[in-house]
């Protein structure tokens, strides 16, 4: 099976690194990678990396990684902080695209000269996965004072991924696979930086309405372009995943999956509510760590725990929050 993946830090696996010339060490993969760089910003394993693991293929290489990269399988254009607007800005969802692109032609003109890697065959029956938008819509909220100032722009993210999507249908990709996005609203970096005064902003599971509500246009839209594109590319099957209510769900009824403070973070420092200081994050110095193996929802107070991330692609493979509802096996036929 071959995957491209474009997205931003929720599914990076080492494409930030690669191209800031860093590495992400301990604490970061320390539940998975233990003494390993992990290049990735959580304490493990990634939904994408476990989305992976079901099909019984190796985790995506990023694109950027020049030290014996493996692409057999696909690669990751994803890279953390990365949005979908402005466009062909430093790895925005159109620049990740045109990565592809260019990996495709490259990866073609070297097989027609004998060195085997990715065929014709490959590019057309892999499954093309995009998880991006969380940024876009954080960004709005961090200078525009009204919600509705925030709601007018969400159009403008949509028409992006449509042209992303046509991008790669038009050079021969047939099989879509779109998370939404999460809720927003529900990150405890973002209540503890909120401001305090508005506590009517805040619904019965602690999270920040006014950013869920942003969230979820976004992903209403997202849905009728999804529709909209089964109608148009009448060979291409496009499945939309509901990231967000599987990750609102384990907040909603987060004692079900064995956690106890849904909106704290591991990895971060301050304690409750939400044991995240802007000043003194994880990695930062006197940032302090939860107890290994704990349940925790959030590492950092901006990306989950494995331990969230397992339950989160166990729901995604359930194909219960999928539309249509197919496994991703399917692809595999």
């Amino acid at each position: 099976m071959v995957i491209f993946n474009f997205g931003d830090s929720n599914s990076d696996t080492g494409g930030y690194c690669a191209a800031h010339g860093i590495r992400f060490g301990y604490p970061d993969g320390r539940s998975f990678f233990h003494d390993h760089p992990s290049d990735r910003l959580c304490d493990g394993r990634l939904i994408l990396d476990f989305l992976c693991e079901s099909l019984n293929m190796s985790y995506l290489n990023a694109y950027l990684e020049s030290v014996r990269p493996n692409f057999k399988n696909g690669e990751n254009f994803a890279i953390g902080g990365a949005t979908i607007l402005p466009k062909n800005a430093l790895f925005t969802l159109s620049t990740q695209v045109l990565q592809f692109i260019r990996f495709k032609a490259r990866s073609l003109q070297l097989q027609s000269i004998g060195l085997k890697d990715l065929a014709e065959d490959d590019f057309k029956n892999a499954i093309y996965m995009i998880d991006i938008g969380q940024n876009d819509i954080a960004n709005e909220f961090s200078y525009l004072s009204k919600v509705s100032q925030v709601l007018e722009k969400i159009p403008s993210f949509i028409s992006e991924i449509q042209a992303a999507v046509w991008g790669i249908y038009n050079r021969g990709g047939k099989n879509f696979w779109i998370h939404n996005t999460g809720p927003l609203g529900c990150l405890p970096q973002k209540l503890a930086t909120r401001n305090a005064s508005n506590l009517k902003d805040l619904d019965d599971y602690g999270c920040i309405k006014s950013m869920n509500e942003a969230a979820e246009t976004f992903n209403n839209q997202l849905r009728a372009l999804c529709e909209q594109l089964r109608l148009q590319m009448k060979d291409a099957t496009i499945v939309y995943v509901d990231i967000y209510a599987i990750k609102y769900d384990l907040i909603a009824h987060s004692s079900a999956y064995g956690i106890q403070n849904p909106l704290m973070v591991c990895c971060g420092f301050g304690g409750p509510p939400y044991n995240y200081n802007s000043n003194i994050t994880c990695r930062q110095s006197g940032y302090s760590l939860c107890e290994e193996g704990s349940a925790y929802i959030s590492w950092d107070g901006v990306h989950y725990t494995e331990y969230a991330n397992a339950i989160v692609a166990s729901k995604i493979l359930s194909t219960n929050y999928s539309t249509p509802p197919l496994e991703l096996h399917h692809f595999c036929t």
